[in-house]
């Protein structure tokens, strides 16, 4: 049995529907008189809708509610880079409409084709259960779809401005410490964290043992499992890659670095058990992951790793800690995010754990 994809939409996250037509009358194919609305509940960050005009499908993103960092969450900007992105990477879905006008719903938001696949969390979806391969061919395709992102000719795109490539590992670390310490500044005094926490430790290390970028390329910032779709048919072939927001250029092995801390995470405190993943029976461990890549790219990158691993569980415990202090705020009201900030404080140890097995890196 397959799964909905969407549920209905949480509480205190629904769109004012009549504002919503009037915004999209005339400016998109489909019965706009026929809207309604649903939520995918997967993500912690933006919030995405399905839309359904009649016979036509949109799926909507907006920022999440509450104060947003400056530059945070552009949904402008996501929907321009799509647009570049999607002739030259067709896992990427083809934006369709931006709405700038704040009125609407309160930020601005896009429109995009509906893709379809199914998205692989916690666990293996009934479509693949009967599959004794699927596991490995889940791999495959997740690292497949890394490198091939990582290949785009930056150049013969129009990319490269996107971004700031050179010092972009100096400004990885300068930038997810100025957002940590801001997070627990926000926290101080609630007890959510431990005091004994080796954040300034980690950041130090991190600071004082940054490469020079290893090359240039399309960096999407969150690739992970569920941040792809898969074909129900075939578990080795990708439907879409999505959650672009914080895509630039830079150096890729801090996307694989990342890829990784997702791939090899055990279960959270208060987390769902991680039972896709590294340790999960059938899928690719974390050295056959690197393996694939490798190969797919005819490069090798297994001796720089361990930094970029390092800081994939540092941002990994920012990008938690920060929904966090929004949750702990008052700011949102999803229970999902209560447990946030134990699991922020398992990433950052878990780094500082890593950093003391493998010391300076080859490049330091």
């Amino acid at each position: 049995m397959t799964r909905p994809e969407t549920t209905p939409v949480r509480p205190g996250e629904q769109l004012p529907l009549e504002a919503l037509r009037e915004a999209l009358r005339g400016r998109v194919p489909g019965d706009v008189d026929a809207l309604q609305v649903e939520q995918f509940p997967g993500g912690f960050s933006n919030l995405t809708y399905l839309l359904r005009l009649g016979g036509t499908e949109y799926v909507l993103r907006r920022a999440p509610l509450g104060p947003v960092a400056p530059g945070a969450h552009d949904m402008a900007r996501e929907a321009a880079l799509l647009s570049r992105i999607h002739p030259v990477l067709p896992v990427a879905p083809r934006p369709v409409l931006v709405v700038e006008d704040e009125t609407v719903l309160g930020r601005p938001f896009y429109l995009m084709e509906r893709r379809r696949g199914v998205v692989v969390r916690t666990a293996l979806p009934p479509e693949y259960v009967a599959r004794p391969e699927a596991p490995a061919q889940l791999s495959a395709a997740l690292i497949g779809t890394l490198a091939d992102l990582h290949a785009v000719d930056i150049d013969a795109a129009g990319l490269r401005a996107i971004g700031r490539p050179e010092g972009f590992n100096a400004r990885q670390v300068e930038g997810w410490s100025g957002r940590w310490r801001r997070a627990r500044t926000a926290l101080q005094g609630s007890g959510d964290l431990p005091d004994t926490l080796p954040d300034e430790r980690v950041m130090a290390w991190l600071q004082a043992h940054t490469p020079t970028e290893s090359a240039h390329t399309l960096v999407h910032n969150d690739f992970k499992l569920d941040n792809l779709m898969f074909d129900p048919q075939d578990p080795g072939r990708v439907t879409a890659l999505l959650d672009w927001e914080m895509t630039t250029v830079g150096d890729p092995l801090v996307d694989l670095g990342l890829t990784l801390t997702y791939w090899t995470l055990p279960e959270l405190p208060g987390g769902a058990p991680n039972r896709v993943g590294a340790a999960a029976p059938g899928f690719l461990g974390r050295d056959e992951l690197v393996a694939h890549y490798e190969a797919r790219l005819a490069r090798h990158v297994t001796s720089s790793l361990p930094w970029y691993e390092v800081l994939g569980h540092f941002k990994l415990a920012v990008i938690v800690l920060q929904i966090f202090a929004r949750y702990r705020a008052g700011q949102t009201q999803d229970p999902r995010f209560a447990p946030l900030a134990a699991q922020a404080a398992w990433l950052i140890t878990e780094a500082q754990r890593r950093i003391d097995r493998v010391g300076p890196p080859a490049h330091g």
